[in-house]
């Protein structure tokens, strides 16, 4: 007697609205809140914009888009929707597969501190000297050398949090992911909007402001202004690594995917300009209180969430608010956006193994979490995070885009193919248009971004560390991750997983 395997159910979002909020609540994170603002301010001010909006449209759009019409297309996730395209670009799935682990493990570490921060908000715990609070009593960061020591204050709430997220995960698409991503987005505008009305009403905002949006025409001139918007709008919108083709293959086939593109890249627009006018408000305050211009008072990253923002907080008026409105939208934008990297990892298991939601999501993110609270709630976790996010950020996803685009236009030619998938029921039509710009400009700007940022790299040794950590944590991660692809593109498919795209939507589930 022949036992037949019943098909497994990839899951699906229910309608377009809940896989748009998703796909915004995956592009817009951390980078938006605390790097924007920064690359605003040091790209021209309000000239800025300029530069911005043309990235957003020759390069952000159309490579969303591009991921959209691989996943929709191909109904499978990163290494299966390569693999149905031509079964020698399934490495290409799985590079950025192994991507995404890589930034999910540390990823954790910065939720579990700002989800401190919150608490600490209310308290002032970092006294008069929040930097050295942040690297000594909180992180008690290590000297340029790799520990095992715990520290409790990181290592308790980085198990929550992923406790929290494999239980999302374990939901499945809809009630996990497309259920959170409709609640926390509406709750993290509403955080944000509020963070910034508050902002505003502090005394040296209107200064702050001017600061942001003063133009400076000439900057329109320096190529590095023009880099750093096609890298703004690049890392912000969650393209190239697997996320947005993964969320595609869960949308319905007659949903507006090119409508649905656009809204999601302006909403991710929108909320990084809110950032803006609410961080260099607060920043113009700070400047005012403490005496100073308010360039002097500009950061970006860790510097600006955990240095520059708890000293506000000890200065504004109802400094515990506006310190939990703040921390609370980095968990809230932090949080939608790992649980849309893990989906990539989990995705690709499950298509590879044909395994079941949860024993899928066990399987991935119980190791992952492991690594993660071993390496990162320790006394070396922020500087290996440090390392490991700008090389994984430039030598992992800006790569591995470049590698995929090429290999679509030019390696299969399965571009205009896949302009006509998406045309028959967007509301914009991919025309010429599109087809030129991801055969021939998108991929030319990254190939000049990676060559800027590879002659910087290796000119000036990042972050002043030593040349071992930059091997290991750096070149090495970037480098493992694509090894790990081609690995793990070697195992056949099970002879029940077709390697044809299913033409109904009732073949999703297979």
């Amino acid at each position: 007697m022949t036992v037949t395997r019943a098909p497994i159910d990839r899951g699906r979002f229910s309608n377009k609205t809940v896989f748009i909020m998703a796909a915004i609540g995956s592009a817009v994170g951390l980078g938006n809140i605390w790097r924007f603002p920064y690359v605003a301010y040091e790209g021209g001010g309000g000239a800025f914009i300029l530069p911005y909006l043309v990235a957003l449209l020759v390069a952000g759009i159309p490579l969303l888009l591009l991921d959209y019409a691989i996943g929709h297309s191909q109904r499978g996730s990163a290494p299966l929707a390569f693999a149905r395209i031509s079964r020698k670009l399934e490495w290409i799935g799985w590079w950025q597969v192994a991507i995404c682990v890589v930034i999910a493990v540390y990823y954790a570490a910065i939720l579990a501190w700002s989800t401190q921060y919150i608490g600490f908000s209310f308290t002032q715990a970092w006294g008069e000297d929040p930097e050295g609070f942040l690297f000594g009593e909180f992180l008690q960061a290590a000297d340029n050398e790799v520990t095992l020591q715990f520290v409790p204050a990181v290592l308790i709430p980085m198990a929550i949090i992923w406790i929290v997220t494999i239980a999302v995960m374990a939901l499945g698409v809809q009630k996990g992911i497309g259920a959170t991503s409709v609640v926390f987005i509406p709750v993290l505008l509403l955080a944000f909007g509020a963070l910034v009305v508050q902002a505003l009403s502090l005394p040296g905002a209107i200064e702050g402001l001017e600061t942001l949006f003063a133009p400076n025409w000439a900057a329109l001139l320096d190529p590095a202004v023009w880099a750093s918007a096609f890298g703004q709008i690049f890392f912000s919108l969650s393209v190239g690594f697997g996320i947005m083709i993964t969320y595609a293959s869960y949308v319905g086939r007659k949903v507006d995917m090119t409508g649905s593109a656009f809204v999601v890249g302006f909403a991710n627009s929108g909320f990084e300009l809110l950032a803006g006018i609410g961080v260099f408000s607060a920043l113009g305050f700070l400047a005012q209180a403490s005496g100073a211009a308010v360039a002097d008072v500009v950061a970006a990253g860790i510097g600006l969430a955990f240095v520059a923002f708890p000293a506000i907080i000890s200065q504004a008026p109802l400094g515990a608010l506006l310190g939990v409105l703040f921390f609370t939208s980095l968990v809230l934008a932090g949080f939608t956006s790992l649980v849309s990297i893990l989906e990539v990892v989990i995705s690709a298991v499950r298509d590879k193994l044909e395994l079941g939601r949860v024993q899928a999501t066990l399987v991935v993110t119980v190791p992952m979490a492991a690594v993660s609270i071993l390496l990162f709630s320790t006394t070396s976790g922020v500087l290996v995070l440090d390392i490991a996010d700008y090389f994984i950020n430039r030598f992992g996803i800006l790569l591995v885009a470049l590698v995929a685009m090429l290999a679509i236009a030019w390696g299969v030619r399965r571009v205009p193919s896949l302009a006509e998938h998406m045309s028959r029921y967007g509301s914009i039509r991919l025309g010429r248009w599109w087809v030129v710009l991801v055969t021939g400009i998108t991929p030319a700007l990254i190939a000049i971004m990676l060559v800027l940022e590879l002659v910087t790299a290796v000119t000036t040794p990042y972050g002043g560390y030593p040349t071992w950590m930059l091997a290991v944590f750096g070149w090495g991660t970037a480098g493992a991750a694509l090894i790990a692809g081609i690995l793990l593109s070697i195992p056949k498919w099970k002879a029940t997983t077709p390697l044809d795209a299913p033409q109904h939507d009732e073949e999703v589930i297979r």
